[in-house]
């Protein structure tokens, strides 16, 4: 009895191996695409919001770390801060666009139609734009911008200015790899126990990839917004002694430059490198 009672303690608490882990993509992708219209939609305002929330936690956390703990460590402390995001993705419940591309696996087994792939990508997107610009706003109405005498405001400016002006290759390919690291955080988290095992799934993909200036197209419908509202602010323009012209790529064609080529790399980092490779390993002659 005793060596059974021990069985069951090690099954409950071991992670999950890869071959299950990639069954239980699969499950979790029919679930999501039985998900209703309005559920979906919901959910994917709510994943919207939650990476906005952490792409502002970053902009916070990145004023005057550069200076205090360099080029390294500060992009390290922010890529920690940023990962509050997914965390809420997956811990509270929601539907985030990137993370769906593993959606693909369920569909490669026959499990879903391409139809059923289709409308969850498109409504999660849409809600994921939704919740992020309207947290956009909202944070900007609270005029935390002004914050270390408009340092916050400089920061939140600078980002969008520079992703805007990213060319497409190089937009493209951060946004592949961008979604490497965000599908092998959800990946992970198939394995995991708890929360806290995917806490711990987590914290270091996302870290990474932020880390290392990746583009994740659902955290730049939140930077490239708020980065166009404090544009047109010619009061905090006037404070930091710029003028709009001085941020010439945030604009809605920057945004849109922007947007396409990373939703684009992401689509392939997540749902081709990770989805269909851990699909032809553990589930195509199953």
């Amino acid at each position: 009895m005793s060596d059974r009672r021990q069985n069951i303690n090690a099954d409950s608490i071991d992670a999950i191996l890869p071959a299950q882990m990639a069954k239980k993509a699969e499950d979790i992708g029919v679930a999501k695409a039985n998900l209703s219209n309005a559920q979906l939609l919901l959910l994917a305002i709510l994943a919207g919001a939650f990476i906005a929330f952490a792409a502002q936690f970053y902009t916070i956390v990145m004023v005057g770390a550069g200076d205090t703990l360099g080029f390294g460590l500060s992009k390290l402390v922010g890529g920690l801060a940023f990962s509050l995001g997914l965390i809420l993705v997956i811990i509270a419940g929601a539907e985030l666009f990137t993370g769906n591309n593993l959606k693909v696996m369920a569909l490669a087994s026959g499990k879903i139609t391409f139809k059923q792939l289709l409308r969850n990508w498109v409504i999660v997107y849409v809600g994921n734009f939704v919740g992020s610009v309207i947290t956009a706003v909202g944070i900007y109405l609270t005029e935390q911008f002004t914050l270390a005498d408009n340092g916050v405001g400089v920061m939140a400016i600078n980002i969008a200015n520079a992703k805007c002006g990213l060319e497409f290759t190089p937009a493209l390919m951060s946004g592949v790899y961008c979604n490497v690291f965000v599908c092998l955080a959800v990946w992970l988290c198939f394995s995991a126990r708890s929360n806290t095992d995917k806490v711990l799934c987590i914290i270091f993909p996302i870290t990474a990839f932020v880390a290392c200036g990746f583009e994740h197209c659902i955290a730049n419908m939140y930077f490239i917004p708020i980065g166009m509202l404090l544009k047109t602010n010619a009061a905090f323009l006037g404070a930091i002694g710029k003028t709009s012209a001085d941020f010439a790529n945030v604009s809605t064609w920057g945004f849109l430059s922007n947007i396409l080529p990373v939703t684009i790399g992401n689509i392939i980092g997540g749902a081709v490198i990770v989805g269909a490779t851990y699909w032809l390993i553990y589930r195509k002659n199953v």
